[in-house]
């Protein structure tokens, strides 16, 4: 029993360190420069392979279906305005 909640409490502890550090990490010139080098990476291989990544903004849109279908219909509207 006493091995279960060490084991617990040293998953959480590791996650809420972990979190901690990445949290200041991407803060840094290293974090910056390798957080770009992974989003190209991961870029380039979606092109390569044919794969699809999604952004915050394609989740936040799945989350919440009226307001995506209201932003295409505005942006059907500024388009057809653009083209006159």
């Amino acid at each position: 029993m006493f091995s279960l909640w060490f084991f617990i409490l040293k998953a959480s502890a590791s996650a809420i360190l972990g979190q901690s550090t990445n949290a200041w990490f991407k803060k840094t010139k290293v974090g910056v420069w390798f957080y770009a080098k992974v989003e190209k990476t991961l870029n380039w291989a979606a092109k390569r392979y044919d794969f699809e990544i999604a952004t915050k903004e394609e989740r936040a849109m799945k989350k919440y279906p009226y307001l995506m279908k209201r932003i295409d219909s505005l942006e059907k509207e500024v388009n057809k305005l653009k083209k006159k």
